[in-house]
């Protein structure tokens, strides 16, 4: 099944298939100067236009009545520069495809997040990321960008070069530009141990400061309805290379995490008396396990499961309380909860609008699968999560406006007056973009 997002009739549908919509056209540029044609034409139509990646956010960052931009023509590594460690690679290049180019060169990003399957410049324009004591998001790993703005011109940023414009616009949202190309600072492959194991919640969240101290990049999946997580720590490593093997691979990742884990969520959807059985059965499938390989084989796994996300950054010295109350809500509410809880970790950043401007951060993502319904449990962890100072994901529901966001993010007014001077006239405008950066 493809992981991209679907167009039938002219209606375009996001991944989780939660959002659709039906732009005026689409355009597929083959390069830059056909892109910045694209925009120039829109603007001479009177139409609002809008890149769009795999489809993999949750919210309609991405949706338009007007031009959606294609951009699976610009693909490919651009150029390596051994020298200074970087790589400039087309913004419509899946992040699947630049991870195995990149370890064909000896070489690899420091971080990443738990899927591949999003473009790069929809990952990092949404401020896709994974989990690190000190290192941050995928756009954090920016050098420099080329964008396509909303007069049909090219521009080029870095720290050195439209400064500003580099602060603001590795997580842009879509609002400052076209994204056409990126430069990503990158290292020598290396090796990472991961060690998977389950541990109680209760366990996790009074060790959680340690856990976190301890390890590189520590993550924990919580299984509502009991006190049972699956934790995860990835540490690098000397070697030797032990991959786990392809049958046990398959077993776990496919069958267990994947195909197992499908069926109990179509149990769940007819029967949702039976999901907290269901969870205790889920929790203790998984068992301890200890590998070593390439970094993207040990970030990324596998996700066939459709699913609705929400996930809010809240500071990190915050995490267990907000976890402990999002704990007690499920329980008293009655909720239904399939899905496991991911908790991840972030170090303060220096974009203007990342989840992490600022403030060291944890994530707290809860799911529900494709299809149920989901705003009881939203509405219930958002106002848990919005009572410390919570920043959602650009890409995953949420119901918060700019009067919110004015608020939790010390920087919001620089990233909305650069708007104002890189897109006066809002071509790049969307309902989401409205909502979230005002008019």
């Amino acid at each position: 099944m493809s992981t991209a997002a679907s167009a039938k009739n002219g209606t375009w549908r996001n991944w989780g298939g939660n959002v659709s919509a039906r732009p005026a056209r689409e355009v597929t540029p083959a390069s830059v100067d056909e892109l910045a044609a694209a925009v120039r034409k829109a603007a001479e139509d009177g139409l609002k236009v809008k890149a769009v990646g795999t489809g993999h956010s949750f919210t309609s960052i991405a949706a338009t009545d007007g031009v959606l931009i294609r951009p699976q023509l610009l693909t490919g590594i651009r150029n390596i520069d051994r020298d200074a460690m970087t790589v400039t690679v087309e913004a419509g290049t899946p992040l699947k495809r630049l991870n195995v180019a990149l370890a064909r060169e000896g070489l690899s990003l420091t971080n990443m997040g738990d899927i591949m399957e999003q473009t790069v410049s929809g990952a990092t324009s949404t401020g896709t990321h994974g989990t690190g004591r000190e290192s941050a998001s995928i756009a954090a790993q920016i050098t420099g960008l080329e964008l396509v703005t909303a007069d049909g011109s090219v521009l080029s940023c870095s720290e050195k070069e439209n400064p500003e414009v580099f602060a603001a616009a590795r997580i842009g949202l879509g609002a400052l530009g076209i994204v056409t190309a990126i430069t990503f600072a990158v290292e020598p492959v290396f090796l990472l141990t991961a060690r998977e194991e389950p541990m109680s919640f209760d366990k996790v969240t009074s060790a959680f400061d340690e856990l976190w101290a301890e390890n590189e990049h520590f993550e924990f999946y919580w299984f509502p309805h009991t006190g049972s997580t699956n934790t995860k720590r990835n540490n690098r490593s000397a070697g030797p290379e032990r991959p786990v093997p392809q049958l046990q691979g398959w077993f776990e990742d496919e069958f267990l995490s994947n195909g197992v884990f499908q069926v109990a969520q179509w149990v769940g959807r007819a029967a949702p008396g039976t999901i907290p059985s269901i969870a205790r059965i889920s929790s203790k499938a998984l068992s301890a396990r200890t590998y070593t390989d390439i970094p993207y084989k040990v970030f990324t796994s596998p996700r066939r499961v459709r699913f609705v996300e929400m996930e809010y950054a809240v500071p990190r010295e915050a995490v267990v309380e907000t976890l402990r109350e999002l704990r007690t809500a499920v329980e008293r509410s009655g909720l239904r909860v399939s899905f496991p809880v991911e908790v991840r970790t972030a170090p303060a950043d220096d974009i203007t609008l990342s989840t992490a401007s600022g403030r060291d951060s944890a994530y707290i993502a809860v799911h529900m699968a494709r299809g149920t319904p989901y705003q009881a449990y939203f509405t219930a962890a958002e106002r848990i999560f919005t009572a410390h100072e919570g920043r959602p994901h650009w890409g995953k529901v949420h119901t918060r406006d700019a009067e919110y966001f004015d608020g939790v993010y010390p920087r919001f007014g620089e990233f909305t007056a650069l708007r104002d001077r890189l897109d006066p006239d809002r071509r790049f405008q969307n309902d989401y973009l409205r909502r979230v950066l005002g008019a």
